[in-house]
C-alpha cells in the first residue's frame, strides 16, 4: 500500500532542523508533501510563495517530496488531499503536551483513518525553531548552521 504522508507548518523561515525531519520522513512514505500553512497568528517574514520556494530548492534532491500550501484547519486539507499520515516534529517535552492536544482535535476531525506520527528532533537542533532563527538574525546574530545555505542567502540580500 502506497502511503502519503503530510508535513505542516509555517516554515517561516525553513530551518536545518525541518530539513532533518523532511530527510528522514521522506525516507518512510512513498510521498512527503510539506505544506506551508498560512497562520493568521502568526506575522510573517517570507510570503508563502518565497517560503514555498525556499523549501523546494532545499528538497529538489528528494524526489518523493513535494511542496503545497493551504489555509484552514489541518483537518480539512489531509481529509481534502487524503493524507495517511500527518508528521509532527518534537523538540522537547513542552512541544509534546502542544502537540498530543492537536493531534488528538485533529483525529476527531479526519474523515478516514488518519496516523499522527512524531519524530524527535536531532540534538543538534533541538533548541531550535524558525521564530528563534529569524529573532537572531534581525538582530544581526549568526544564524549560519541553523538554516539551509540557500536560505541565509535569500534572507541576506532581502534584509541587509
Amino acid at each position: 500500500m502506497k502511503q502519503k504522508a503530510l508535513y505542516a507548518g509555517s516554515f517561516d523561515p525553513i530551518t536545518n532542523g525541518h530539513l532533518d525531519l523532511i530527510k528522514r520522513a521522506a525516507k518512510l512514505y512513498d510521498k512527503l508533501v510539506v505544506g506551508v500553512i498560512a497562520n493568521p497568528s502568526k506575522s510573517p517574514l517570507f510570503s508563502i510563495e518565497e517560503r514555498k520556494m525556499l523549501i523546494k530548492e532545499v528538497t529538489s534532491h528528494l524526489d518523493n517530496v513535494e511542496v503545497d500550501d493551504f489555509t484552514g484547519l489541518l483537518a480539512e486539507y489531509v481529509n481534502k488531499q487524503q493524507f495517511d499520515v500527518v508528521i509532527r516534529g518534537l523538540r522537547a517535552a513542552t512541544d509534546f503536551e502542544s502537540e498530543i492536544q492537536m493531534a488528538q482535535m485533529n483525529a476527531r476531525l479526519y474523515d478516514e483513518k488518519v496516523e499522527t506520527i512524531f519524530l524527535m528532533t536531532c540534538p543538534e537542533f533541538s533548541f531550535l525553531s524558525s521564530s528563534m532563527a529569524k529573532e537572531v538574525f534581525m538582530l544581526n546574530g549568526d544564524i549560519d548552521g541553523l538554516v539551509p545555505d540557500v536560505v541565509l542567502d535569500y534572507m541576506k540580500k532581502k534584509y541587509r
